[in-house]
């Protein structure tokens, strides 16, 4: 609901606050511009200094950890965690604020900007680059440097050898398919499409079964989700979002050329088109024969529809298992906090593996970056969760790039013009690639 009078005039400069301050840390980032960091002798890389963090407590502290699971059905476990660390370190005070994907960017920023942010918070993964380009977390890499081995997705918070935050909780999209469907269409085979062009050929099977059933589930332009259902297809045909040298924006590839056509084939041909939660009521009424979603599907078909003949499977490749795409939440450390040390021995018991196979199992949680969390009968057991798990290694998280909100907007508008305005995707994928280059490297 929209507030009236003072508190829409208080959200209103709050929402300008934060796009500003926003706006000042990305054009700090600008090549040309002056930063905290000494160039490298190359002129291209930034040396990023390693301090190892005394993690040893004398005199009590407290410590603010800020945070996004605010659910009713998490927050028991989030309590419970934060009690038994505090059992375990009686001289360190936990206060945890909940934050929402609303408004939580504007309220950190704002926080941090004016000195008075929490200890350690929670970052989703597109968010990482930016704060650590704007010089607000620490580099943890001498602390979590022997850590490093096991657990995923550190390549959304590591760049030049600094690493900027530890992966908590990961995420991934696999492919639910509707299996009477497929049976009716003709596919009898055990295990779902490994290969892209099968994959593609049983969609407009299942299509062709009826008019009220649809082969494939196409996402509507929807910000920051439409760009995570193209890439996959992508990296899957070999594109890149930059080249090897990281210099230039190199995705109106051939490559990229080919996997928007694939995407728009699809979507033509034989799509159902709307938003996710649509397409995901659709696939559980039996309507849609193939989806791209991800572990929230798996908790809706087990506790809306658990009698749905369905089966989950990772994304198809040229010939192989193809790339899907990887996000999820970090766990991060304020550069300007006093009490780094009590916060950093708060990050590494909420991620180790035990607190991860807990928060899973209270959350149904598919993804733990943690491999040994993994291993736990609660993931081996469930023949569509270790399908989220395979998909994990296969998947490839975006570029670490401070403006990569702005990039994947990009992204997104390319793929809006091929699917709507029936724009070439040689065209689009030109666009965007101006674009991107002018947004990326200011040139």
């Amino acid at each position: 609901m929209i507030r009236k009078n003072t508190m829409a005039e208080i959200n209103k400069f709050l929402n300008a606050l934060a796009g500003f301050l926003i706006l000042v840390a990305i054009l700090t980032l600008a090549p040309g511009c002056d930063n905290k960091s000494e160039e490298s002798s190359e002129g291209s890389k930034k040396t990023q200094v390693t301090e190892l963090i005394d993690e040893t407590v004398g005199e009590s502290v407290e410590i603010d950890w800020w945070q996004f699971w605010s659910d009713p059905g998490i927050k028991p476990t989030i309590k419970l965690m934060i009690e038994e660390f505090e059992s375990q370190n009686p001289n360190i005070k936990v206060n945890v604020t909940d934050l929402t994907w609303d408004n939580g960017h504007d309220k950190l920023v704002i926080s941090l900007a004016a000195g008075a942010g929490p200890d350690l918070f929670e970052l989703g993964s597109d968010w990482v680059p930016e704060f650590a380009a704007n010089n607000r977390l620490a580099n943890l890499e001498a602390n979590l440097r022997t850590r490093m081995p096991d657990f995923l997705g550190w390549e959304s918070a590591s760049k030049d050898g600094a690493v900027f935050g530890h992966p908590w909780i990961l995420g991934s999209r696999v492919l639910f398919y509707n299996r009477d469907l497929m049976i009716q269409a003709g596919y009898t085979d055990s295990f779902p499409p490994m290969a892209l062009k099968e994959f593609s050929s049983l969609c407009f099977k299942i299509d062709s079964l009826s008019p009220k059933i649809y082969g494939w589930g196409s996402n509507a332009a929807e910000k920051h989700r439409l760009y995570k259902k193209f890439l996959p297809f992508f990296w899957t045909l070999g594109g890149e979002l930059f080249s090897e040298n990281n210099e230039y924006c190199v995705i109106s590839s051939q490559f990229g050329v080919a996997a928007l056509k694939a995407y728009h084939k699809l979507h033509l041909g034989c799509s159902m088109v709307d938003t996710q939660r649509r397409l995901d009521d659709a696939f559980l009424k039996g309507t849609l024969g193939v989806v791209f979603s991800g572990e929230w599907l798996l908790k809706r078909i087990y506790n809306e529809k658990p009698d749905l003949n369905f089966v989950t499977g990772v994304f198809p490749g040229k010939s192989f298992p193809g790339t899907s795409f990887m996000g999820g939440e970090y766990l991060v450390i304020n550069a300007d906090s006093d009490k780094k040390g009590a916060a950093l021995r708060l990050l590494k018991f909420i991620t180790n593996p035990e607190n991860q196979i807990r928060f899973c199992k209270a959350n149904y949680s598919t993804c733990p970056s943690s491999i040994e969390a993994a291993k736990d009968s609660f993931f081996t057991s469930d023949p569509n969760i270790q399908v989220f798990v395979k998909q994990l290694r296969s998947a490839k998280a975006p570029p670490f790039e401070p403006t990569w909100v702005y990039i994947e907007e990009q992204i997104e508008k390319a793929v809006e013009r091929v699917l709507f305005e029936d724009v070439a995707p040689e065209i689009a994928l030109h666009e965007a690639r101006e674009a991107i280059q002018l947004i990326s490297r200011g040139n």
